[in-house]
């Protein structure tokens, strides 16, 4: 595999802006408009060119930086997002299929096969963010700004990487296929093609908006909505917002995962809230009317007498609203017998009072 930071003379730390100068001094003396009738420096233009897509799109540049650390074995393809973690290869099998292909040749076929067409348009790649919202905006719904920085289809080629009124050709070596058969000594093994990198077609004059790319790097800012009920991370999937298509495919979605601040009050079980209640010794005994929040408002409950420590009230409908869109859950009222402290005169006695009407031992099951 080349190595695309000698092709443009940089390190493999240089920056985006040293990336970028050295393709333009590089690109100035080698195009072939300055060079016309020189086929080696048409050839070292299309090299650079191809290192430069790569190595200035930072999803390109990490996988191949990654295949490079893992020996050069796989990397063909030209990097773009959506392109198979194994560069010219569509996944592993594609590879050690096309190694036990005994006496084959060519490549390009999946393992069971087919013939992939390495010309034809492709997906772009998903970008995954997170959005940051309150409790209440997960319960009532909202409507956010989500900033991402990505790649959108260059609009001066419309993705195709040739300079406007030219096109992209089949690639001469190998035929469209991406790949080519090298012999090793009864079978044969399939490599990306040298010529077009993988991509089974070349450019002879590529874009000077996006270098023959076929995208152009930006930041994108969308109103993404947020449905009542959402949960912590709840997808929401925006389509088409993704990392541009290749060579005129679709765009990739936008997937934004939610992160909900929780609340002070509520914690969630599904679509059901918990609440703990605070009542007083009095009311738990005798039992009461009291008021509750919801996340809307508030409700009356009614605390039965004699009731215990940690016993669940449930509220139908006053829970979080469903994803589904059809109802919402229960709210669940949890009782917190509130033990006084700080007792006046008046109170310890009638306490006290209370104690002596009450000579049962609650402990006596324990050692029963």
């Amino acid at each position: 595999m080349d190595d695309l930071y000698k092709t443009l003379g940089v390190g493999s730390t240089a920056t985006e802006d040293e990336i970028k100068k050295a393709y333009r001094k590089l690109a100035r003396k080698h195009h072939p408009d300055a060079n016309a009738g020189d086929a080696k420096a048409e050839e070292r233009f299309k090299e650079i060119s191809h290192a430069h897509d790569v190595l200035s799109d930072p999803a390109k540049r990490r996988e191949y930086d990654a295949a490079q650390r893992m020996g050069g074995f796989a990397r063909g393809g030209n990097g773009a997002p959506g392109d198979a973690g194994m560069g010219g290869f569509g996944d592993f099998a594609d590879l050690f299929g096309s190694i036990f292909r005994s006496g084959r040749g060519g490549g390009g076929a999946t393992a069971g096969g087919r013939t992939q067409d390495r010309s034809a348009p492709r997906r772009g790649a998903d970008i995954e963010v997170e959005v940051g919202l309150s409790f209440e905006q997960a319960m009532q719904g909202a409507e956010l700004p989500v900033t991402v920085d990505k790649h959108d289809t260059c609009a001066a080629c419309s993705g195709s990487g040739a300079k406007p009124g030219t096109s992209p050709r089949l690639c001469p070596e190998c035929k469209g296929r991406g790949v080519r058969g090298r012999e090793l000594g009864g079978f044969s093994m399939s490599e990306p093609c040298p010529r077009c990198a993988g991509n089974g077609t070349v450019i002879d004059d590529p874009c000077p908006t996006c270098g023959g790319s076929g995208s152009v790097a930006g930041r994108k800012t969308y109103r993404v909505r947020i449905p009542p009920g959402a949960k912590d991370g709840t997808k929401v999937r925006l389509r088409g917002k993704g990392q541009a298509g290749l060579r005129g495919g679709p765009a990739g979605d936008l997937l934004v995962v939610t992160r909900v601040t929780p609340s002070r009050l509520f914690s969630r079980e599904g679509d059901d809230l918990t609440i703990q209640v605070p009542v007083t010794f009095a009311e738990a005994a005798l039992g009461a009317h009291v008021e509750v929040p919801t996340i809307d408002g508030r409700v009356k409950l009614r605390v039965p007498a004699g009731s215990q420590d940690g016993k669940a009230l449930r509220v139908p409908g006053q829970g979080a609203p469903k994803l589904s869109g059809s109802g919402r859950g229960d709210l669940i009222a949890r009782i917190k017998v509130q033990v006084p402290s700080g007792l006046d005169e008046a109170q310890r006695e009638a306490l006290e009072r209370f104690a002596e009407l009450s000579p049962d031992n609650p402990r006596e099951t324990l050692f029963s």
